[in-house]
């Protein structure tokens, strides 16, 4: 079983940054991958980033290319995602999830509870 919390969410201006942060417990990233995925209202949950655990390889949704970056620290057991240049379309409550790196939600084995990001234009 695998515990994750997410971190660092909030309010900011367009253009502005936030981090991300996903904590494990229990058996940790031990997974393959771990992703994060965001659900903004009356749509639904949409795949933004993961990293594969052994190797570091790192997969984006094109949308956030250039602007956001996945990483993983193995000591800390945890995933970040750095967002950049945010933009209104970017509001929404934010998903650490692991188990996979694939783009659809059913792939992963555990979430957590989320945490909302604002981007006021």
């Amino acid at each position: 079983q695998v515990q994750l919390v997410e971190s660092g969410g909030g309010l900011v201006q367009a253009g502005g940054s936030l981090r991300l942060s996903c904590a494990a417990s229990g058996r940790t990233f031990s997974t393959y991958g771990t992703g994060w995925f965001r659900q903004a209202p009356g749509k639904e949950r949409e795949f933004v980033a993961a990293i594969r655990w052994s190797s570091g390889r790192t997969y984006y949704l094109d949308s956030v290319k250039g602007r956001f970056t996945i990483s993983k620290d193995n000591a800390k057991n945890t995933v970040s995602l750095q967002m950049n240049s945010l933009k209104p379309e970017d509001t929404a409550v934010y998903y650490c999830a692991a188990g996979s790196t694939d783009a659809t939600p059913r792939a992963y084995d555990y979430w957590g509870q989320g945490t909302q990001v604002t981007v006021s234009s």
